[in-house]
C-alpha cells in the first residue's frame, strides 16, 4: 500500500510540473519598457507616450519609457537591439534612424535587420509655404517661375543634406527646375526670411510655420503627404495632385522590436497599437500638436519604408558622390 501511495505522489507530482512547464504565459503578464530615441519634453517623446498610453487599455499591462536620444535618432533604436525578443522591449524609430543613421554608420553595427518594425503611427510631413503676397499660391505657379527663371527662386531648406533638402533635390530632378537654395538652422529663422521677403518659399513641415500661418502671414503652398492635415485641411497634398510617392516627405513615427520577437506577440502589439492610433482621442490630440495619424502596418508599412529608404538613400548618395556631404 505504501508502495502504491508513493508511487501516486510521484505521478501527480510529475504531472504538475509537466502542466508547469508546458502552460503557456500570457503576453503581457509584466510591464513593458517602451526606448524612446529622443529626449523627454519633444514630438517624438510626447507621441510615443500619448499613443502607448492609449495601447495600455488594450494590452491590459503598463508601459514604462526610457529615453535615450543620441546620433541621429539611433542610440535608442541600437539599444533595442540588444534587448531580448520577448515583447517585453519595445521603442520608436523615425527619420533619422531608418535613414540618416544607417547611411552615415555613426553607431558600429547598427543595423535595422536586427529590429522587426511592425506599424507607423503618425506623419508630420513636410510642406511648402509662401508668404501672403506671394504670386506663387500653387504648386504648378511655384515650378512655372523656377522653369522661366533657372536658379532665381529663392527657396528657404534647413541645411545641405537635411531632410527638406533632400525633397527640394528630388522635386528639381523630377520637375527639371534649378532653386536657388538658401540654408537656415531652424524653422524659426525660415519664418522669418519668409516675413521679410529674403526668400519665395519654404520647406518645412505646416507646423512649424503654425504662427504664421495662423496670422494669415504666410500660405501652404502644398503637402507631402497621403492625407489632409486637419489643422490646415486647405492645403492639398501632393497625393492628391497625382504627384510621385517619392515626393512622400516628413518626420514619421514607427514602432519595432527587436528582431526574432514570437509572431503572436507581435500580433497584439499591432493589434493594440492599431487601435490606439485610430481612436477618436488620439486623432483629436495629434490635430492640436500638428502631426497626422497614419496608422500602417503588414505590407503597407513595408511599402512605406521600402520607399522611404531607397528615395532619401539616393538623394543622400547624390550629394556625397557631389561632395557635398
Amino acid at each position: 500500500m505504501k508502495r502504491v501511495f508513493v508511487l501516486l505522489t510521484c505521478l501527480v507530482l510529475a504531472s504538475a510540473t509537466l502542466f508547469a512547464q508546458g502552460a503557456p504565459e500570457t503576453y503581457p503578464s509584466k510591464d513593458i519598457e517602451f526606448i524612446i530615441s529622443a529626449g523627454a519634453g519633444g514630438g517624438t517623446d510626447a507621441i510615443s507616450r500619448k499613443v502607448s498610453m492609449l495601447a495600455e487599455k488594450e494590452l491590459g499591462a503598463a508601459i514604462y519609457f526610457v529615453n535615450k536620444p543620441g546620433a541621429d535618432d539611433a542610440v535608442g533604436p541600437n539599444s533595442l537591439m540588444g534587448s531580448k525578443p520577448n515583447g517585453y522591449s519595445i521603442g520608436n524609430l523615425n527619420y533619422g534612424s531608418i535613414i540618416n543613421a544607417p547611411f552615415t554608420g555613426l553607431i558600429k553595427g547598427y543595423d535595422l535587420a536586427k529590429l522587426e518594425i511592425f506599424a507607423l503611427i503618425t506623419q508630420e510631413p513636410d510642406a511648402i509655404m509662401v508668404g501672403k503676397d506671394s504670386p506663387y499660391k500653387t504648386f504648378d505657379a511655384l515650378i512655372a517661375a523656377a522653369k522661366a527663371n533657372p536658379g532665381q527662386i529663392r527657396i528657404a531648406d534647413q541645411g545641405i543634406g537635411s531632410r527638406v533638402s533632400l525633397l527640394a533635390l528630388k522635386i528639381q530632378e523630377l520637375y527639371g527646375v534649378k532653386f536657388n537654395m538658401i540654408s537656415y538652422k531652424s524653422s524659426a529663422p525660415q519664418r522669418e526670411a519668409i516675413l521679410n521677403g529674403e526668400v519665395d518659399a519654404a520647406i518645412t513641415s505646416l507646423g512649424d510655420f503654425a504662427p504664421i500661418l495662423s496670422s494669415g502671414d504666410a500660405l501652404g503652398v502644398i503637402e507631402f503627404s497621403t492625407k489632409r492635415n486637419a489643422g490646415y485641411p486647405e492645403v492639398p497634398t501632393s497625393q492628391e495632385l497625382g504627384m510621385s510617392e517619392t515626393l512622400l516627405s516628413g518626420s514619421f513615427l514607427t514602432l519595432a522590436v527587436p528582431a526574432g520577437t514570437p509572431a503572436d506577440i507581435v500580433a497584439k502589439l499591432v493589434k493594440a497599437y492599431g487601435v490606439a492610433a485610430t481612436s477618436k482621442e488620439f486623432t483629436d490630440w495629434t490635430a492640436t500638436v500638428g502631426v497626422t495619424p497614419d496608422f500602417k502596418s503588414g505590407a503597407d508599412l513595408k511599402k512605406f519604408i521600402d520607399t522611404k529608404i531607397a528615395g532619401e538613400t539616393k538623394a543622400l548618395q547624390s550629394l556625397k558622390d557631389a561632395g557635398i556631404i
